[in-house]
């Protein structure tokens, strides 16, 4: 994890003390940028060494290498104490930085184009209003050919179409509200969105689920089986506000966007969120047949949850609420893609903690006991009882998850 939670939970006390009380769209300029860019988890990205602010030099992984995240302190040197509103305009809304040098989409700036100039200049006040932090960030950290930057000016063309958000009129202002926010600030396709082969989004699957730093961050659509479609707007608003449900604790990725951004903002834009997430309609395959439980992988596999699994996610995957998420009919142990179970098995995890929920219970990491079939054969149980039904797990991908994650020791949250 990129910085220490423990900053996180502190800074977010103080943001909800703010955030909770005020409607955003009656902040002046520079509480408004700062609640745009707490719905844009900003510090999730920029987070400097010094775990409070800006100053970026994180790496963030992606199928071409490494990023280096930048500096967006208004310091004069590193930062972008030199940009105008105008430059910072730009970058938001066309992916260019002053000198119209292309930057890389890992910037969500595909999304942040929805955004009106009103609101970027908003965040640009915000960020003018902090204290500048010197931090030289390493800029060209991509193997070549990726590191060319002209080469972003044939992407946009096949990947990226600039344009400002529509409200829709024949929907509510809930809806409205929420389309924004998840299409715009919030930039949710970039990670629950799959990729083609250039890194771009996959035509006619958006918000279906995505390949993410190790993880796979589900769908999100209204889709029952591996989306949010059996969600009521309840569940989404207390898991977006404390990253808990007795579906499952926010870990991983999406811990710091609970963590830095969604336990920060209002009640009213997190039961928008939920009402667009809801009603923008069902998406993905239809489910498999469940593999059978007479198959000698879901034996094997029984017999492994019975020791390693049962004592704490109970023997009929029930769970126990408000501590360990229930495995039946849970929709991230279903996707299509099985990484996040197998970085749970292999890695452990700890969810992350939040005012509304201080708490933040962990899995220990597995790998140490269970071999490479183990693992496949316990996850393949998991993803066809109780209801479930996904596609077994193989030897392979565990292997490729074991590697990945070789030498990464499960974050500490405090």
């Amino acid at each position: 994890m990129r910085s220490t939670i423990l900053a996180a939970t502190l800074l977010a006390a103080t943001a909800m003390a703010t955030a909770a009380k005020a409607d955003p769209d009656n902040f002046t300029e520079v509480q408004r940028g700062r609640y745009l860019a707490t719905a844009g988890d900003c510090m999730g990205c920029h987070i400097g060494p010094d775990g409070k602010s800006l100053a970026g030099g994180n790496l963030l992984e992606t199928p071409f290498g490494k990023i280096s995240v930048p500096n967006i302190t208004p310091d004069n040197e590193t930062g972008i104490g030199h940009w105008s509103a105008q430059d910072f305009y730009e970058a938001m809304h066309e992916g260019k930085r002053p000198g119209g040098t292309h930057l890389y989409p890992a910037f969500p700036y595909t999304a942040f184009t929805k955004m009106p100039r009103a609101d970027t200049d908003a965040i640009y006040a915000y960020l003018r209003a902090q204290e500048g932090v010197t931090n030289r960030v390493d800029r060209d950290t991509l193997p070549f050919p990726f590191n060319i930057r002209l080469l972003m000016a044939g992407w946009n063309w096949l990947n990226f179409t600039p344009g400002a958000f529509r409200p829709d009129p024949q929907k509510s202002a809930a809806y409205n509200r929420g389309a924004y926010l998840v299409e715009g600030p919030a930039h949710c396709g970039l990670c629950h969105t799959p990729r083609n082969f250039m890194g771009g989004d996959k035509d006619g699957e958006h918000l279906q689920g995505g390949a993410l730093q190790g993880w796979f961050a589900p769908s999100i659509t209204a889709n029952k089986r591996l989306g949010i479609g059996a969600w009521s707007e309840a569940e989404i608003v207390d898991y977006l506000r404390s990253g808990h449900t007795e579906r499952g604790a926010a870990s991983g990725p999406m811990g710091e966007v609970v963590a830095y951004s969604t336990s920060r903002m209002t009640g009213e834009d997190l039961r928008a969120i939920a009402t667009y997430l809801r009603e923008r309609g069902a998406a993905g395959a239809a489910a498999p047949q469940p593999v059978a439980a007479g198959d000698a992988r879901m034996q094997a596999g029984a017999a492994i949850y019975e020791d390693s699994c049962a004592a704490c996610h109970t023997r009929d995957g029930s769970g126990v609420a408000g501590m360990f998420p229930r495995l039946a009919d849970n929709q991230l142990v279903q996707q299509p893609d099985p990484a996040g179970i197998l970085h749970v098995v292999l890695q452990g995890s700890q969810s992350v903690p939040t005012p509304q929920a201080v708490t933040a219970p962990a899995m220990p990491s597995l790998r140490w006991r269970l071999t490479d079939q183990q693992v496949a054969d316990v996850a393949t149980f998991i993803r066809n009882s109780w209801g479930n039904a996904a596609a077994a797990v193989t030897t392979d991908q565990v292997k490729a998850m074991r590697e990945a994650t070789a030498g990464i020791a499960m974050p500490q949250r405090h």
